[in-house]
């Protein structure tokens, strides 16, 4: 009989602040099935204080208080792998494969949190790095996992629907036209050449924006939100946050949603959870 698996990601910027600012209220009433946290800047020990009664699996970073990758899960975890790219790719806590055990059927769940860099800097060389790692990885998990989904806070606005003010950020980290040119390969049609908005050429992906899919081309809907000023209050926000399928797990998108706090004191991290609905046992 067939089931509807609900799958939710989310940029927490530290689990221990979310769940005191009532990510548990939150969670409690939206029914998730597999939740994917990025920066959860936590231990074992604090993930298991806020996630009571879940399987989750783990990938801290090397420094203490940052970064950070899990996975949750209410159905069987049966794998794990962290490896991205060789040792210069800096993907320690942020880049966690689980394989997903759905009622005899395998789904692969991937929480990353791409480096938000610093164009002209050191954290943009790891950022670049990071991006060239992903694109390996991701046409051999299409390839060995027809149902994989790539979920997270991938730290760059691919279009400039996904940005409010784009104009203002097409020189800054999150909107350069390299990093978005990864975005165009990723999305592009799988082994079709691609030119990106950088003007670089690449093998199209194939891999399905969930979110883009579902709204259509409209401004957003936006993933996070700057502390400063008013912009949550505006909606002056970056869609920066993803989920990327598989076509084969992409067909069985049923429903997506940004689940935007109702206002800024109901916030209870400055990234907003992306939820979206998938049919197994069809």
């Amino acid at each position: 009989m067939p089931r509807t698996l609900r799958i939710a990601s989310v940029n927490v910027n530290g689990i221990r602040a979310a769940v005191r600012n009532g990510m548990a209220g939150w969670l409690d009433a939206a029914a998730v099935d597999v939740l994917a946290l990025q920066e959860v800047r936590a231990e074992r020990v604090h993930l298991e204080a806020a996630l009571p009664g879940w399987d989750f699996v783990h990938d801290e970073s090397h420094t203490k208080g940052r970064s950070g990758v899990a996975i949750a899960s209410r159905l069987p975890i049966v794998a794990t792998r962290t490896e991205l790219g060789d040792e210069t790719v800096d993907s320690q806590g942020r880049w966690l494969e689980a394989d997903i055990d759905v009622d005899g059927e395998s789904l692969t769940v991937v929480s990353a949190y791409v480096h938000s860099g610093e164009d002209g800097t050191p954290k943009q060389v790891a950022k670049y790095g990071f991006l060239d790692a992903m694109t390996d990885r991701l046409p051999e998990l299409a390839r060995t996992r027809p149902l994989a989904l790539v979920v997270g806070d991938l730290n760059v606005g691919h279009r400039t629907l996904d940005i409010k003010n784009w104009r203002g950020n097409v020189k800054k980290a999150g909107f350069l036209p390299r990093e978005r040119a990864y975005f165009d390969r990723f999305f592009g049609e799988q082994g079709t050449e691609i030119t990106g908005v950088d003007g670089t050429t690449g093998a199209g992906l194939g891999w399905v924006d969930i979110g883009r899919r579902f709204a259509g081309e409209v401004d957003g809907p936006y993933t996070w939100w700057s502390n400063r000023g008013q912009a949550f209050d505006n909606d002056t926000g970056w869609r920066i946050d993803y989920q990327l399928a598989t076509p084969g797990l992409a067909a069985r998108v049923t429903d997506y949603r940004v689940a935007r706090a109702g206002s800024y004191a109901e916030r209870w991290s400055d990234h907003a959870p992306v939820v979206a609905d998938y049919t197994f046992g069809r």
